[in-house]
């Protein structure tokens, strides 16, 4: 894990929550939906299929802990997990909090409409509270 090195486009769009066992856990920088993104700390990995089975259920446990969690903590309707990776190619996992109306239910949430950025004090503010209910 020593030769890690977070993608620039993902450092940029998303603030730190903290660091599990194998990933990384960012808040995607759009407060229209709640928006997790782990990125596994492994060098080189693109594919879900580039982990060993050892590396995925780790992960696969981290995804499920982040998935729990922010569904207890939004009460939303539904949980999108994905890992498409077209544009940034590092990967990465969106944990997304999903509800009947939300911008562009039931559509997907990959290039609709314009970013709403949280401010400085709204995303400490969520992501205290997604830590709270973590731990």
């Amino acid at each position: 894990m020593s030769d890690f090195v977070l993608n620039e486009r993902l450092e940029a769009d998303t603030h730190l929550v903290c660091e599990l066992k194998s990933c990384s856990l960012r808040l995607l920088d759009d407060q229209r939906w709640p928006w997790l993104v782990l990125v596994p700390r492994i060098a080189s990995a693109q594919e879900w299929h580039d982990l060993s089975k050892g590396q995925r259920i780790m992960i696969d446990d981290e995804v499920a802990r982040v998935a729990f969690t922010l569904k207890k903590m939004t009460g939303c309707e539904k949980i999108n997990i994905a890992s498409i990776g077209n544009m940034v190619r590092q990967l990465h996992i969106h944990v997304i909090a999903r509800n009947e109306g939300d911008a562009n239910w039931p559509g997907p949430v990959w290039g609709y409409g314009k970013l709403e950025p949280y401010g400085v004090d709204s995303a400490a503010s969520f992501i205290e509270s997604f830590k709270s209910e973590f731990s």
